[in-house]
């Protein structure tokens, strides 16, 4: 065992803290909204915290570690690029907003609402395999670390019978975050992955300091310009031989953040919890300040792991650092546990508790919303639209629990005897491909487009589907077929590049045949509740027209508090100065070349200045974030439930069908039309 009484303690003082949350959030659940959608009541700082921590997870902490031990601070150069998109898209409310507007409270009923019931059908399926297919991998990832990280035994013994480990912390894991899901749906997960996110963040402000206080910034940069040329860990011009985490795949995700904005449903309930789509708009602005200290950590902790495997000053430390990863028999988990095994060495007592607990609390945050976003696409998007008859709240709230039952149980058998033989990063990629693929396109049509069909739709998921799951095919086969070897030894496109690929042709065959198919413009207004059709908690009073040149410039409209533009401005601001710099070190790389002596310093400044900025975000968010949480129970506490609001399409039913029709009710007799929705 490397943890000590004291570790252990603090692992076990804050997991008893989480039960009592999540116990305690179980009094406010009352209806199916409270268990998908938190009744629409968070405030922005919650839902950001909250929202962030759901998607850190202990599987992306791996996958990130794997990523920078291999690119070093080289790679975070082309995350600036993309620094202005996602500026763009949060201060746009790029989809979120409109989103929010329609109230659905899973994507899939967003697509019933604009296109058709059995496309919704279809469309929750594929999510739903998509989701717990790249889900399935997750416990067994966590698992993994604790055992090696904690230095737990491969197996143990008990009533005279030998049991696996992993299995058994898988089994663990997984009860703690289906227990919180099974408390109070999203309100108990909401509220517990708040505390994780304040926890973890805290934690990695001081892991940042005893990192930076051990391995001084010299011996960081000294042991970073002796990689050989063309896989420089400083220099992101000198890179040309890393071939999975390069330019190119940033790029993609650069192109990510607008095309799937949304569109992944690990996390459906946060897109849909905001108190209104202001709200909901002004979290995605916060997520970039949140996100930042998170990023940071992924950077520094795989660096100086390579640093203490690469310097002869630190030749103690690695050697009893190879001594545990050797014992690793998998050539795949050793490289996603090589940083957690570097860090067990490095980190202090009471620090390695701090970190296992860190970890924990990013498994368990990712683990309940996971289980609960797919045990309730399940039952909303694939069980719900096949009956004529609603069920009752009572009899949809156990059906919503017994579904994330079944997730969890999936997720256990698949982690224990699904081998995972890429980067963790690729396999996210190339499963969510399945569903990603082709929703990118319809989401997005659905929202903006008033031409997009349901033809364009149906066959734009198809198209994604067809390329996501022939490249997971083509991944496992291809080593087991001598012909395909001989071309070469692995399947030549990773997960990034066939992902790029299904966006381009869904979103051709989305155009087209939408395009060839509409007849009829779709009332974008009346789904959006906007003019005649607006809702009380849509908007708030006024015109909402931006006002004056900056006003235009940042879409500021009268929802916008003083504040709320103090934070746009910021933001703007803070991301600009960024990418400026982005811009003016591009320039110099390509023409006349930085030495690594001058990247060494640029990163100290980067790691200084967004240290800074992490301590004040993690004060300024615990600060907006409390005050949200008791603003929660307060509206919980007093609203009047409105048990029809489960996720049907009420509002919708009086005007289409499966047959995708439209009501004309402009005068008394109502006549029945086709209508191709547009």
């Amino acid at each position: 065992m490397k943890l000590s009484l004291l570790d252990w303690s603090i692992v076990g003082g804050f997991l008893a803290f989480l039960v009592t949350m999540a116990y305690m959030a179980q009094r406010y659940t009352r209806s199916v909204s409270d268990f998908l959608a938190a009744n629409r009541a968070a405030g922005r700082y919650l839902l950001t915290l909250a929202d962030g921590m759901a998607g850190l997870g202990a599987i992306a902490v791996i996958a990130n570690f794997e990523k920078f031990y291999q690119a070093g601070f080289a790679a975070s150069w082309w995350g600036l690029m993309m620094a202005p998109l996602a500026m763009v898209a949060a201060l746009s409310g790029w989809v979120s907003y409109r989103y929010r507007e329609t109230r659905a409270m899973t994507m899939a009923q967003f697509f019933e609402m604009r296109y058709s019931r059995r496309f919704r059908i279809y469309a929750g399926i594929l999510a739903w395999i998509s989701g717990i297919l790249n889900y399935g991998v997750f416990p067994g990832i966590t698992a993994l670390f604790l055992i090696h990280f904690c230095g737990l035994p491969e197996s143990f013994q008990l009533l005279g019978l030998t049991f696996s480990t992993m299995p058994f912390i898988m089994a663990v894991m997984l009860s703690i975050a289906a227990c919180f899901t099974l408390f109070g749906g999203m309100i108990a997960v909401m509220i517990t992955d708040f505390f994780q996110g304040q926890f973890v963040n805290i934690v990695f402000l001081l892991i940042m300091g005893v990192l930076l206080w051990k391995i001084s910034w010299s011996d960081i940069i000294t042991t970073l310009e002796t990689a050989p040329s063309g896989k420089s860990m400083l220099n992101p011009f000198d890179q040309g031989e890393i071939k999975d985490f390069n330019f190119w795949f940033f790029a993609i995700f650069g192109f990510k953040i607008f095309y799937n904005r949304l569109g992944w449903q690990g996390n459906q309930g946060y897109n849909c919890a905001a108190k209104s789509p202001h709200e909901q708009k002004m979290a995605g602005v916060l997520a970039e300040w949140r996100s930042g200290l998170t990023y940071l950590m992924f950077l520094i902790m795989p660096i100086c792991a390579y640093v203490v495997l690469h310097n002869v000053d630190y030749s103690q430390t690695a050697s009893e650092a190879q001594a545990s990863i050797s014992q690793i028999v998998d050539p795949q988990t050793q490289k996603q546990m090589l940083t957690p095994m570097v860090m067990s060495q490095l980190f202090p007592v009471g620090l390695v508790g701090l970190f296992a607990a860190a970890m924990i609390a990013a498994a368990i945050s990712t683990d309940d919303t996971q289980l609960h976003s797919w045990g309730s696409i399940f039952i909303q998007d694939v069980v719900l639209p096949f009956r004529n008859k609603p069920f009752t709240p009572q009899q949809q709230l156990v059906l919503l629990r017994l579904s994330v039952i079944g997730v969890a149980l999936f997720a256990f058998f698949w982690s224990w005897f699904f081998p995972l033989k890429d980067y963790l990063f690729m396999y996210m990629l190339l499963t969510g491909t399945i569903y990603l693929g082709g929703s990118g396109a319809v989401i997005i049509g659905g929202l903006y487009w008033r031409r997009a069909t349901t033809q364009g739709a149906w066959t734009s998921m198809t198209v994604g589907l067809l390329i996501g799951a022939g490249g997971i095919t083509l991944q496992a086969v291809w080593p087991s077929i001598p012909a395909l070897v001989s071309l070469a030894p692995k399947f030549p496109l990773n997960g990034a590049w066939l992902a790029m690929i299904a966006y381009i042709c869904s979103i051709l065959s989305f155009v087209v045949v939408s395009l060839a198919t509409c007849r009829q413009p779709y009332n974008l207004e009346k789904m959006l509740h906007r003019g005649e059709y607006a809702l009380e908690d849509s908007r708030v009073e006024g015109d909402h027209q931006p006002t004056g040149l900056v006003g235009r410039l940042m879409g500021f409209t009268d929802e916008f508090t003083r504040g709320d533009r103090f934070i746009y401005r910021l933001k703007v601001t803070w991301t600009l100065f960024w990418f400026i710099c982005f811009i003016v070190g591009t320039v110099l790389g390509l023409t006349v070349g930085i030495s690594n002596q001058v990247w060494g310093q640029w990163w100290f400044f980067m790691v200084i200045l967004s240290g800074v900025m992490g301590v004040i975000t993690v004060v300024w968010f615990l600060i907006g974030g409390t005050r949200d949480l008791f603003d929660l129970f307060r509206t919980l506490k007093q609203t009047k439930r409105e048990f029809d609001d489960d996720g049907s399409v009420h509002e919708f039913d009086e005007h289409r069908n499966d047959h995708d029709v439209a009501v004309d009710d402009s005068s008394d007799k109502k006549t029945i039309e086709p209508q191709i929705i547009s």
